[in-house]
């Protein structure tokens, strides 16, 4: 991974070293999304020095975990490390901590027994660990961050494309994208749809490989996981697991329906799979709402949901499409199998907050009569806002101005799509370039004043 991939946690990773009232911190994540490099740099550029322990590379070191005892602990560290753990100026860096399950339960000593010590956890299918009978949780002793692939936003900074990422945070309502900048915005969205977000991936490209040595490195990171599944087949069958993973690809955007999966399983089987993958951040649910008001988890209908794959990027490599797709210069090129429903999910769920799970809805009206499904809710405040994906710059939004009429106090609906930044009949049209920017623009001044003259 090269120096120029500067993920938008760091910032919050400091704060987090700078907190009086700091807690151990484990950060939750799929593998290969960057956990293990950003808490690295943290520790290169915010302390003297770092002890990192990686379970997977170093079992030995879960022996260190036989007593709970942190100055037992610490010591035996030291000693296997040959590194000196100072407070306050050394970082403790648990790596792969899901190979050894007693040390997050060590985690709530730390913090009761030596607090003034920076303590780091990370780790892969940590959510396999959650689930053994013998393992208990350090809850309110520890905590959770959730970090992702690379949002479109910080894929444009590692490309050092900085400047572009300053003009997107300064357009609002109004404000007319030069049609150059909307040419290369959109070429460079092309770009990380294929890439996508896991950061590997984008620092091979950086090197200038070709389009099928990104096709190899996405597919060895697919069947990384794969393979990954199968260490965990006394949690869950593994077997469940790798039907579920592979065939959510092809399911995004759908509704996702088990006999889809693999028609010979019984659904209870796939259904603990998925959950499973789901708390894993490995897949993400998107949970039907009724829409009526915050917070939407509270009006769910569980048993009506899509899915999200972790990455666009490879979610189009497991599709089968190659990177030469982003030398073409048509966008719906690469609308296949939902890509850019897939594209919007997960920008929406990077611009969650850092510590909150990550949870997406969508809603839907289904009638004899009258169907209608809209593809996301968003939230801002006690607002709900329904949101459509349009992968070019036309379509229909009966599904929209049926939620509007239905749901009064809604102001207005969101389409993302390739239309310019717009407002008009209370649709406001972002580009889709510009997802991250959807609450900045509707919270803005000028754009409650732009929507109170035209609602006059």
């Amino acid at each position: 991974m090269t120096p120029n991939i500067i993920r938008d946690i760091d910032p919050e990773l400091v704060k987090w070293k700078e907190s009086r009232s700091r807690r151990p911190l484990l950060v939750r994540g799929a593998r290969q999304v960057g956990k293990t490099y950003s808490i690295i740099e943290l520790a290169k550029v915010a302390f003297e020095n770092h002890v990192a322990v990686n379970f997977e590379e170093r079992p030995e070191f879960s022996m260190c975990f036989q007593s709970l005892d942190v100055k037992e602990i610490m010591e035996k560290i030291s000693v296997l490390s040959g590194s000196e753990i100072t407070a306050g100026k050394t970082l403790l860096f648990l790596d792969e901590i899901q190979e050894c399950p007693q040390a997050i339960v060590a985690l709530r000593y730390f913090y009761e027994k030596f607090p003034e010590l920076h303590v780091i956890a990370a780790g892969s299918l940590v959510e396999f660990a959650f689930r053994s009978n013998e393992f208990r949780m350090p809850v309110g002793r520890i905590t959770f961050l959730f970090m992702g692939p690379l949002s479109f936003d910080e894929f444009l900074g590692a490309l050092g494309f900085d400047k572009f990422r300053q003009y997107l945070a300064s357009v609002n309502i109004g404000s007319v994208i030069d049609p150059l900048y909307d040419k290369e915005l959109e070429k460079l969205l092309r770009k990380y749809l294929i890439i996508g977000g896991m950061p590997g991936v984008v620092s091979e490209y950086l090197k200038g490989i070709s389009p099928e040595e990104i096709n190899m490195i996405q597919t060895s990171i697919i069947k990384t996981y794969q393979a990954d599944f199968s260490k965990y087949s006394s949690t869950a069958k593994h077997k469940y697991l790798k039907d579920v993973f592979i065939s959510a690809p092809r399911m995004v955007g759908e509704r996702y329906k088990y006999s889809h999966v693999n028609p010979n399983v019984q659904s209870r089987d796939l259904k603990d799979a998925l959950l499973l993958l789901e708390e894993a951040q490995c897949l993400n649910r998107v949970i039907h709402s009724s829409g009526q008001g915050v917070p939407l988890g509270a009006q769910t209908n569980e048993k009506k949901f899509k899915i999200l794959f972790l990455d666009v990027g490879l979610m189009q490599r497991s599709l089968g499409l190659g990177a030469e797709l982003m030398f073409h210069d048509n966008l719906l090129t690469a609308n296949l199998g939902g890509v850019i429903e897939q594209y919007v999910g997960q920008e929406i769920l990077a611009a969650i907050d850092w510590y909150e799970e990550r949870s997406i809805y969508f809603w839907a009206r289904d009638a004899k009569s009258s169907n209608a499904e809209v593809d996301y809710l968003l939230t801002s405040g006690s607002t709900v806002y329904p949101a459509e994906v349009k992968a070019g710059k036309t379509g229909t939004l009966k599904s929209m101005r049926l939620f509007l009429k239905e749901h009064p106090s809604c102001p207005l609906g969101i389409r993302f799509s390739m239309q310019k930044l717009s407002f008009h009949d209370r649709i406001l049209s972002i580009p889709l370039y510009m997802v991250k920017h959807w609450e900045r623009i509707v919270k803005s001044d000028e754009f409650k004043k732009f929507m109170n003259i035209m609602l006059e």
